[in-house]
């Protein structure tokens, strides 16, 4: 499994292209699964696990890789199959990723290869799929379905974040928290979970809040608003997008408000949960003015906070 991975860096050249590389792997079947290579660190053989106690039962052991301890999760038993069996697990795969600005390891059964394609050719998963699916889109690969799965949902639901806003946020922020009832924001995500945590937090500090499933999505909806000739700045704040989306990237998003004159003046930030492996030269390759790494409900608060009283000076 060594040299599965090339240097990230590599990689950096899709920004603003509206492509991705996926990892594609599987869990238990001949369904093939795909995860964004941007978010992993490393492949390799399921090390040794140590168990530890009163541990959510997804979580199959910790693993010491590299100097460091990390939590390795069963996937196919987070999106509702049945457990690996212990006998099994040494001839398993781990990836190890970095989600929301952490560290943690996917126990899978096997792992295919890394593809490039664009993220035109993601959809979003068939309405009959459910609001309880672990999919955040689809997509066809030599006449085979891959399915790309909602890590923020595994992880929110095997470690929940604390999504409230501590009251020392608020402190001295009474003239802003005021101005807020008067702003929009627009948030991009395609995981439900992720849309849910900025919503209740925008929410929170007392904006309105419109939400977008995709980067086709929200720029159709921009281009519609600013059609007959309305200023972007009197209708929205700013947009908060999420980078990996299908039909339209948050890179591609930025990269078409930023060049289309109506929308030029939108504030975006990114927020990601490609922590480990994102860099600003990025965020300045596409013309965003700002970027944040998922998820911490203070830091976002306190970020839309600082940007409204500066647009409402």
């Amino acid at each position: 499994m060594a040299g599965i991975l090339d240097s990230v860096n590599q990689r950096t050249q899709l920004v603003g292209q509206n492509r991705l590389e996926l990892l594609l792997f599987k869990l238990q079947g001949p369904q093939i699964y795909g995860i964004n290579v941007f978010k992993v660190k490393e492949v390799l053989q399921c090390p040794k696990l140590t168990m530890i106690p009163k541990r959510n039962p997804v979580v199959r052991g910790v693993a010491h890789i590299r100097g460091g301890t990390i939590p390795i999760m069963d996937m196919g038993m987070a999106i509702g199959q049945r457990q690996i069996p212990e006998e099994k697990i040494q001839n398993c795969f781990v990836i190890i990723t970095e989600y929301n600005r952490k560290t943690q390891g996917f126990l899978v059964q096997g792992v295919e290869r890394i593809v490039n394609l664009n993220w035109e050719s993601m959809h979003p998963p068939p309405k009959g799929a459910g609001r309880e699916n672990y999919l955040t889109a689809v997509t066809q690969l030599d006449k085979q379905l891959v399915e790309i799965i909602d890590v923020e949902k595994i992880l929110a639901e095997v470690s929940p974040m604390e999504e409230g806003i501590s009251a020392a946020v608020f402190k001295e922020k009474e003239q802003v928290l005021e101005k807020a009832k008067s702003f929009r924001v627009l948030v991009v995500d395609d995981s439900v979970v992720a849309r849910k945590q900025i919503q209740n937090c925008l929410t929170a500090v007392g904006v309105d809040v419109v939400t977008k499933n995709d980067g086709r999505q929200a720029l159709e909806y921009l281009r519609g608003i600013v059609q007959d000739g309305s200023k972007i700045r009197d209708q929205f704040a700013m947009m908060i997008s999420d980078v990996e989306m299908p039909e339209m990237d948050g890179y591609t998003l930025t990269t078409n408000c930023k060049n289309d004159p109506r929308l030029s003046d939108l504030y975006i930030m990114l927020h990601t949960s490609l922590s480990g492996v994102f860099n600003r030269a990025m965020v300045e390759k596409v013309g965003a003015d700002d970027f944040m790494a998922k998820f911490r409900s203070d830091e976002l608060a306190e970020r839309v906070m600082e940007i409204i009283d500066k647009t409402s000076k």
